[in-house]
């Protein structure tokens, strides 16, 4: 170019440099390169505008990181930006390294970051040369601090030897990467490889189990606790002459061997091999040691967390119980799972316990507290419950003697304020006919999904938790479980987990109950799943992970057309039944009659029907218990197809006086029971039994429905 002449364009000259232009705007998410930026980027060398995401596609992972601490870094202290890139291809194979020069500027009010900047290829220089041992980035420094900072976090997120393996394979270190990991352990006097990268697994067979004193590099290391490095092949050979013959088929150039080392105590060595000579200058030596420092914390982590899930999986497996052999007619689904603290045990349980005539019983409680001795007590009372359900006692036996045993158990001299208490259900159920005799302390109260979807609250009869009165009794509730129904036991974190009370949780509950479709064991994951939600470790989802309360949950079911043991396809049976005993020291439970009587009514349509059959079921219970001194039994049965629906009340008591209808004056304050029934029921009838008698009604929801014959046979005279 002579003396005068105009200079030649801007374009022109990075052209002849072959060097390529490159703008980027983080507000709009955009980069646009010239066309020498992108045939260095690996594209057609035409100029046009991308995505971030399509720049980052070609880029390694780590440059990208490096690139926006860079940025930020050189905005905060007004410098140029200069680091180097890998640019990678579809199969994730390097194309060539450019290094970018940029000038970075921050709008604060778009809040956004805006780059204009230069791309040039990096000849890669031989290595071993000098040069070749120079960083290529502009700031050497602030790409090892960097590096440094996200394997730090990827090693400390990691949570098992595994991950942390997993992790080290993938360390890209700045300005220079080995292609070969190892990872040494000690066991005893011999050194293991835990785990490699970067060659076939036939190849370490001979590494794999070392005496300690092998004339080899890791072993040296376990021995001493100081570093080798070794950079060529002629010092490793010379250094090791009989480790060298197996070391020299990988055609490697130069090795570092680290100690791993973690309070003081060397647990093992790193190994990272390189293709070319490497000079390991103090820089590079010290990258090295604090990956190897950082490793060894990883790996001391992970060890001591897999060594306390391997303890928490033998307690728990020792504590609970494998589900007997499979009873006919019946199906049993069970679940444990722990609160996310801790030793992951605590005081839930649940049990099965074979009892003579081909019955068992099923128990479910929880001690309090999620600790170590909630796990120990938990495990002292269910041997309990087995021994004293074993000597064949009934059900309010069982837990009396519980109770009375366990206040023992925690009535500590030494600890005063360390009382604890245990609630607890236990049922024994006779399969072949679907009883369930049972007793409850403090528990919540079992749930039955009945044949047609319907899922009701039994409320049973209860005393104290167990250990609070040692004298405290326990009434029997008699349940009858029809072919199809499906019990329900839980602990209270199944119900209360994520913020619910009683109430929100079981109406959470039950929606899952009425609107499963499949086996019981499909079942009993959706209930935990409901509350738990999808691991926030591992999968999305619409809950976090929540580990509050340790949850136990028993289902068992009555075999039948629709009860989710067999096929779940098969059409339901329409018959809906309770039972419930309300005893004459309880008159409250007519409460909870009516209560029952409701759900098994939620969904009849005629809403002064519903209230008419509350009403009668009152004035049935309330003249038992005021007219006789025996206790009464109530059965309540939904029976047909929607629309012809039909309700049947029966209350029996003991008692040998039958009712009879009386015609009370306008002041009297009793004698109108009858005279409800017969205006409100559209049948109803006495039956004398061979003790007691009963009394019943009936309801239907749209026109009489054909006589039922198996009804009593005065079914259609009333008394």
């Amino acid at each position: 170019m002579r003396t005068g002449e105009p200079l030649p364009e801007v374009g022109d000259v990075l052209a002849a440099l072959a060097t390529g232009l490159w703008h980027w705007d983080t507000a709009a998410g955009e980069v646009t390169v010239d066309a020498e930026a992108a045939r260095l980027l690996g594209l057609p060398a035409e100029r046009v505008r991308l995505t971030e995401a399509q720049v980052r596609a070609r880029l390694h992972p780590v440059d990208w990181n490096e690139i926006t601490g860079v940025v930020q870094l050189a905005v905060a202290e007004g410098t140029l930006a200069e680091v180097r890139i890998r640019i990678m291809d579809e199969q994730g194979g390097i194309v060539r390294v450019v290094r970018s020069r940029s000038k970075p500027s921050f709008d604060p009010v778009r809040k956004a970051y805006e780059l204009i900047g230069t791309l040039q290829e990096v000849t890669e220089p031989r290595p071993g040369t000098p040069a070749g041992r120079s960083a290529v980035t502009g700031d050497w420094r602030r790409s090892r601090e960097a590096f440094l900072l996200d394997a730090g976090r990827a090693l400390a997120e990691a949570r098992s030897t595994e991950e942390v393996l997993r992790v080290a394979a993938g360390l890209s270190m700045p300005g220079f990467s080995p292609d070969g990991l190892a990872v040494f352990g000690v066991s005893g006097d011999r050194i293991t490889v835990i785990g490699h990268h970067g060659q076939p697994q036939n190849d370490m067979n001979p590494f794999v189990d070392m005496p300690l004193e092998t004339d080899y590099p890791a072993a040296e290391v376990v021995r001493t606790g100081r570093a080798v490095y070794l950079s060529s092949r002629g010092q490793y050979r010379s250094r090791y002459p009989l480790a060298w013959p197996l070391a020299e088929r990988f055609g490697r150039q130069s090795w570092a061997f680290l100690p791993l080392t973690v309070a003081g105590r060397t647990m093992g060595a790193w190994m990272a091999a390189f293709t070319y000579p490497v000079a390991f200058t103090p820089d590079e030596r010290s990258v090295l040691t604090t990956v190897a420092r950082m490793l060894a914390q990883a790996l001391s982590r992970a060890g001591a967390a897999e060594t306390q899930r391997e303890l928490t999986e033998g307690l728990q497996r020792s504590m609970m119980p494998v589900l007997g052999p499979e009873i006919p007619g019946m199906g049993i689904a069970a679940r444990y799972v722990p609160t996310g603290g801790g030793l992951q045990v605590g005081g839930d349980w649940y049990d099965m316990i074979p009892l003579p005539g081909d019955r068992f019983a099923l128990v479910i409680g929880d001690v309090q507290g999620h600790d170590v001795r909630a796990a120990g007590l938990m495990g002292q009372l269910r041997i309990a419950l087995r021994a004293y359900a074993s000597e064949g006692h009934r059900p309010d036996a069982v837990l009396s003697r519980a109770s009375h045993f366990f206040h023992g158990l925690t009535q500590s001299k030494d600890d005063p304020g360390d009382f604890r208490f245990a609630t607890c259900y236990y049922a024994e159920v006779d399969p072949a006919t679907g009883t369930v005799e049972s007793a409850r302390a403090g528990h919540l109260d079992p749930v039955v999904r009945m044949a047609d979807g319907t899922a009701l609250i039994l409320a049973t009869a209860g005393g104290l938790p167990l250990g609070i009165d040692p004298d405290s009794d326990y009434p029997t509730t008699r349940l009858a479980l029809e072919p199809g129904d499906t019990l329900m036991l839980c602990t209270d974190g199944l119900v209360e987990t994520g913020g619910h009370d009683l109430q929100t949780g079981w109406h959470r509950l039950r929606v899952i109950l009425e609107e499963h479709e499949g086996g019981l064991e499909e079942l009993a994951d959706a209930l935990v799943q409901a509350v738990h939600g999808p691991s926030s470790h591992h999968t999305t989802g619409p809950l976090a992970d929540r580990r509050e309360d340790d949850i136990a949950l028993l289902l068992l079911c009555r075999q039948g057309e629709g009860c989710g043991c067999g096929d779940s396809t098969a059409a339901r049976a329409p018959v809906r039944r309770t039972m419930l005993t309300v005893a004459q020291a309880e008159p409250a439970r007519i409460a909870t009659a009516r209560q029952h009587l409701r759900g098994l009514l939620h969904d009849w349509p005629g809403e002064e029907q519903r209230d008419a059959a509350v009403l009668l079921l009152s004035e049935m219970l309330t003249n038992v218990l005021v007219h006789t001194d025996t206790d009464a039994l109530l059965v309540a049965e939904v029976a047909g197809e929607p629309g012809q629906r039909r309700i049947r009340v029966e209350v029996t008591d003991h008692g040998d006086d039958l009712p009879h209808k009386r015609r009370p004056g306008e002041m009297a304050s009793s004698g109108r029971g009858l005279m409800l029934i017969e205006l409100l029921a559209d049948a109803w009838g006495v039956s004398p039994r061979g003790e007691g008698k009963s009394i019943w009604y009936e309801l239907y929801e749209s026109a009489a429905p054909e006589p039922d014959d198996s009804g009593p046979p005065d079914a259609s005279t009333s008394a």
